[in-house]
């Protein structure tokens, strides 16, 4: 497929092999990147880890303080345009900076919630009024903002929102009424990105500020974790909104809440992925000091075999975030001056796919490393001073955020089959070419890193030839067959991450030769060696579930065969001992 039209297209890694030239890795960060990231990584490091204590006991006046703070320094305005008062940077910067601050626990959810999704619909939905009032105040930090989409009985089912709009009598303010749950910022923000539905049917969005008569707040929620961000329930009695505060258009408010969402998840992704690198850190500096029988714990071939398995899923969980940042950057880099809200809507929704998959995969990437970071403090993990029981506790709710991961899952395939279904991508064609590339013979790897790619190309074909059968069976109606779907979007985030970790790799080797890429190809082979297992484990189950007689017992054969070619066990301890080594002299994550 040409370089330009896999650009365009979402989703396109389902079906269809990457190009190399068209891969970004954090090796191809241009001097901006890296002037940013250093800009935010000592922001966080000297200004908001030194007040955790403070921010963990929810002093918000030193949130607030140092929001206003990271305003002063452009950290909350990479995605806001300049001739709004902001720095109008790459997608790619808005990962990084996501990336710093997502070691900062809660000052972090504020701050990538007031950046992301309570920033980014009046960005890209917003009249040039709109814009002009309140993105050079949210650029700066005078202003904070919050997203406010949950309900009591509206969650991830967000168009069963129960919150009403109705126009007055004079025609120049929307009466609101209605409760939001769970919102983030709540006790600091002046906008509140409010959804609902006028005259009880067209779901809209609005613009609110704190000062609306009948705005209100419920008390801070005692919650698990990330208890340095604000929670709060917000209610609306009769709130008075004026007519020109609506965002978008009437009854299209399911085209900002839900296409903001994927930024959202890419976001949080970033996010995450910097809390792992954080936690990882931290873990190192722990074994190397401390002793037991001896030695250093860090020391122990089973804690070296912790830190490898670890560091190969932050590599993976790194190379699809910049994969995807680069590919958001190429739908959203030219349409902040657009007001076609279609054009904006679609540019937003193309690479849904991806952004779920980058919520899924770093966010169980956050709670695996927080939880062997954990093991491997022993008891010392339990207790505050260490910082890890707070990094155990304040890792869950991601899993949770911006639609719950088995909500991200379903969507992984449900967004394939409609665009099949619709014609947008010639689906059957790509699974029939999948099932007879599975039953050709083996053919022995040559080329640069061709065993690892080619092992990439056999879970492509068993993910198709599974989402095959899966329609075969059910047809339209497997959009309700969960258990399949649910399979069918593990086997598909194990394509995304280990195909963006072997092409960057592969990129390294070609670029840099095999020499300097050494580690790479380590932890390229710890992370392959597990998912290359997992996916042959998934379509087994999937056929048996889905195929039957003959058909179920060839495709198991050549399936076990196929698979048998593509292990990376050699030398499995000898690579992850090396691995931990190497972690261990730089005394943080580094590949």
């Amino acid at each position: 497929m040409e370089k330009t039209n896999e650009r365009k297209q979402g989703a396109h890694f389902l079906f269809s092999s990457l190009s190399l030239e068209s891969l970004f890795t954090p090796e191809d960060f241009t001097d901006e990147h890296k002037m940013i990231a250093s800009t935010a990584r000592k922001f966080v490091e000297k200004e908001v880890i030194p007040l955790k204590e403070r921010i963990e006991n929810q002093d918000f006046e030193i949130v607030q303080t140092l929001l206003k703070k990271a305003g002063d320094i452009g950290l909350l305005a990479h995605s806001i345009p300049q001739k709004y008062g902001g720095l109008g940077l790459d997608k790619v910067s808005k990962g990084i900076v996501g990336e710093m601050v997502g070691q900062s626990s809660g000052y972090g959810v504020a701050h990538s919630n007031h950046t992301c999704i309570a920033t980014l619909p009046i960005t890209y939905f917003g009249t040039e009024q709109q814009k002009e009032k309140y993105l050079p105040k949210m650029a700066s930090g005078e202003y904070i903002g919050a997203y406010c989409l949950t309900e009591p009985n509206a969650g991830s089912d967000a168009l069963a929102a129960e919150t009403t709009a109705k126009l007055n009598d004079s025609g120049t303010h929307y009466l609101l009424n209605g409760t939001k749950i769970y919102i983030t910022n709540a006790s600091f923000s002046q906008t509140f990105i409010v959804y609902a539905k006028i005259d009880a049917k067209h779901f809209t969005a609005f613009i609110i500020e704190k000062d609306f008569r009948g705005l209100s707040f419920g008390p801070e929620e005692k919650k698990m974790g990330i208890k340095g961000s604000s929670t709060r329930t917000v209610f609306f009695e009769n709130c008075e909104v004026p007519v020109e505060n609506v965002l978008g258009e009437i009854g299209k408010g399911h085209v900002i809440a839900l296409n903001v969402l994927n930024l959202g998840r890419f976001n949080l992704g970033s996010a995450c992925m910097g809390g792992a690198k954080a936690g990882y850190k931290k873990t190192i500096h722990y074994i190397q000091e401390r002793k037991q029988f001896g030695s250093p714990i860090g020391n122990f071939p089973a804690s070296k075999e912790k830190m490898a398995k670890m560091a190969a899923r932050i590599y993976a969980t790194e190379s699809l975030q910049y994969r995807t940042a680069h590919l958001l950057e190429s739908a959203l880099g030219n349409i902040n001056d657009s007001h076609d809200q279609t054009l904006i809507g679609k540019s937003l929704s193309e690479y849904a796919t991806e952004c779920a998959v980058c919520k899924v995969y770093s966010s169980e990437t956050l709670d695996y490393v927080a939880d062997e970071a954990l093991q491997l403090h022993g008891g010392a993990g339990f207790i505050k001073d260490y910082g890890i029981e707070q990094m155990y506790r304040d890792s869950r709710i991601n899993r949770i955020f911006e639609g719950t991961n088995e909500i991200n899952r379903l969507l992984i395939p449900t967004h394939l089959l409609r665009k099949g279904l619709k014609g947008e991508i010639q689906l059957h064609r790509y699974i029939l070419e999948a099932k007879h590339q599975l039953e050709k013979s083996y053919s022995s790897d040559d080329g640069v890193f061709a065993k690892e790619r080619n092992a990439i190309e056999l879970i492509r074909r068993m993910f198709l030839i599974c989402t095959g059968l899966a329609f075969e069976k059910y047809g339209e109606a497997l959009i309700r067959e969960q258990e399949i779907l649910m399979k069918l979007a593990d086997i598909a985030i194990e394509l995304y991450a280990s195909e963006s970790t072997v092409y960057r790799t592969y990129k390294s080797i070609v670029q840099s030769g095999t020499d300097a890429s050494t580690l790479k190809v380590d932890l390229t082979h710890t992370l392959l060696e597990e998912a290359v297992t997992n996916v042959e484990k998934w379509s087994r189950w999937l056929i048996h579930a889905l195929a039957d007689g003959d058909q179920k017992e060839q495709l198991i054969s050549i399936t076990s065969k196929m698979f048998s070619h593509y292990t990376f066990y050699n030398h499995t301890i000898l690579r992850n001992r090396r691995i931990a080594d190497e972690q261990y002299k730089i005394k943080q994550f580094h590949c």
